[in-house]
Parts: C-alpha cells; structure tokens; sequence
C-alpha cells in the first residue's frame, strides 16, 4: 500500500499548506455585464494561473482548483465548447510557463478526447518542474470518486483478504486514500468558495473532512490578492482542533 504524502508546512508559518478552491460565479459575472456566458468562463479560465501566483507568492505549497464538475457536463453543447477551448488555452499557458507541476484530478474520459489529451499533456509537460504542485479537478464529483475507490478496492481483494487485521480501521482508512484520485496528495488545509454559495457540492467529499472552510462573497471572476489574503488571515485566526 502507499501511504498518502503529507504536507509538513508551508513557506511560512500561518499560512495553509494547501489550499483548494470552488471557482464558483463566470455565469452570473457575464450576466451581471450584460456578456455571453463565454466570457464568463474565458475570464474565470483565466484568472487561475493569476491566483496560482498569489498562492505561491503567499507561502502555500499545493493549491487544487475546481474547474469543471461532472454536473457541469449537462450543460448545452455551446457552453461546453466555449469552456473547453478555454481549458485547452489553460493547459497550454500552464505547460508554456514551466512554473507548477500540475496534476488532473477527475475522469477524463468524459471529455471529448482533444480535451482531455490538452490536460495530459501539461501534466506530462510540467511533471518534472519543482514549483507548487497545482491541481485540477476536471469532470469531478466526490461521490463519484469515492464509489470508484471503492470498487477499485474491492477488485483487488477480491480474491484475497489482506494479511493485515480487518479491524484496523486505520489501515484501511490509509489503504482506501490510496485508491483515490488525490493518492499521495495531502489533504486541504483550507477551501475557499467563491460567489457567497455555502456548500462544498461534492468537492473532495473525502478530502476536506478535516479542512477549514471559508466562503467568499466575490464573484470567481473578481476573486483578488486581497480576497485571498482575507481567507488566509481568516485561516491564521483559526485555532485548529482536527477533530479532537
């Protein structure tokens, strides 16, 4: 089994190892301006790589951005297209820039194939630059992840029982991480929505069971350094129990 990497700290003290985000708003930020709900999301697309630099210029180690659920996939043919031509320029800028390694959480298969090899490309591209881990979780859904997770485990002992104890929750608890599609990421120290919704709707379910959560009023394509620094200092303020 392979146990889940651990993110000892961050650059500096106070400041969330990872931090992860519900890009939430590019449609009722194109409405509110009277603009077509491609604008919306080629504005927010492209704020990510903007927030990617805070992030690391603040001190944080890995950030995972939600960009694009598996729910989403149900909207018109015309939207999807807009936003995968958008994703398409996301990957390449990512790739071009050589600055974080990235990483694509999600079922890529679900997406029309150029699509999806535009995302493996840049992971293939950046897999051995050794700046922030940046994460995308495309065509994702914690239960989703979850159930395959599950199934993936069960395939493997399905034949076999481990020689470890079956008793030994946190074995299986390790051993269960590591058939997800975060294996050896370390879990959220923080998640931010955007857009004033205050709901995770499904965002690594499993992931941010210990994690801090703050919800930002603004819009994702109006997120700021200054939005983030709030959420950050909000985190520093925070006596942490994890549980206990």
């Amino acid at each position: 089994m392979t146990e889940p990497s651990v993110l000892t700290a961050s650059v500096r003290p106070g400041v969330p190892a990872h931090v992860a985000l519900v890009l939430d708003g590019n449609r009722r930020w194109a409405a509110q301006r009277g603009l077509g709900v491609d604008e919306g999301h080629r504005y927010g697309i492209g704020k990510i790589p903007d927030v990617l630099q805070w992030c690391e210029e603040e001190g944080v180690a890995m950030v995972t951005q939600w960009i694009l659920s598996v729910r989403n996939l149900q909207r018109s043919p015309q939207e999807l297209a807009g936003l995968y031509q958008s994703f398409t320029s996301l990957c390449e800028r990512l790739a071009a820039v050589q600055r974080w390694r990235v990483r694509v959480i999600g079922d890529l298969e679900l997406l029309p194939a150029p699509v999806a090899e535009a995302f493996e490309d840049v992971q293939r591209r950046t897999e051995q630059v050794e700046g922030m881990a940046a994460n995308l979780a495309v065509a994702y859904d914690g239960r989703r992840e979850i159930v395959s997770a599950a199934r993936s485990l069960a395939q493997k002992y399905r034949d076999r029982w481990p020689e470890e104890p079956a008793e030994d929750l946190a074995w299986w608890e390790g051993e269960f991480a590591a058939h997800l599609g975060t294996a050896g990421l370390a879990d959220p120290d923080l998640v931010i929505r955007t857009s004033g919704e205050q709901r995770l709707s499904g965002y690594l379910t499993w992931q941010t069971a210990q994690s801090e959560l703050y919800f930002c009023e603004r819009l994702w394509p109006d997120f700021g350094r200054e939005d983030l620094r709030e959420a950050l200092h909000s985190y520093a303020s925070r006596q942490r129990r994890l549980g206990l």
